[in-house]
């Protein structure tokens, strides 16, 4: 899964050793969303070796790609956003990665190769060469809705 995201802050890094005796460390970062109707903040993070290798800068906008993972713990669930790789988003203008919804572009064809668009002023539907009219006692503004 990936997302675009701001990063708007960043929480450091901890390290430790397990139970096991082992050395383990970890980032966490805060991003906002971008190209949403309603941005969200969210919590991401990058344990171990991969810790090294990714870096993201507050104020830097990037493509995050993640992992997501819950589980349980004493009867409560735990939801885990683990970044295993990021990009940074270049100039938006070099026709890159947008994300969100974008508006259809209006290409319109009519089928069987017409070069006309379907339906437009006084043609027939398909692209037909016969103009359309209403039958006699018929008008298009007696919809019934």
């Amino acid at each position: 899964m990936d997302f675009q995201g701001k990063v708007i802050q960043y929480l450091g890094e901890q390290s430790g050793t397990s139970k096991a005796g082992n050395p383990w460390k970890k980032k966490e970062w805060v991003l906002e969303t971008l190209n949403a109707q309603y941005p969200r903040k969210v919590k991401v993070q990058c344990f171990g070796d991969r810790s090294d290798s990714i870096n993201l800068e507050p104020g830097k906008d990037y493509i995050v790609y993640v992992d997501l993972e819950s589980r349980e713990f004493n009867g409560r669930w735990y939801t885990e956003v683990s970044v295993y790789r990021a990009e940074e988003l270049q100039n938006q203008s070099q026709g890159g990665f947008q994300g969100g919804y974008q508006q259809p572009q209006q290409n319109f064809q009519a089928p069987f190769g017409g070069n006309q668009a379907p339906f437009g002023g006084n043609q027939a539907p398909y692209g037909g060469n016969q103009p359309f009219s209403p039958s006699v006692g018929e008008s298009d503004e007696d919809l019934p809705f």
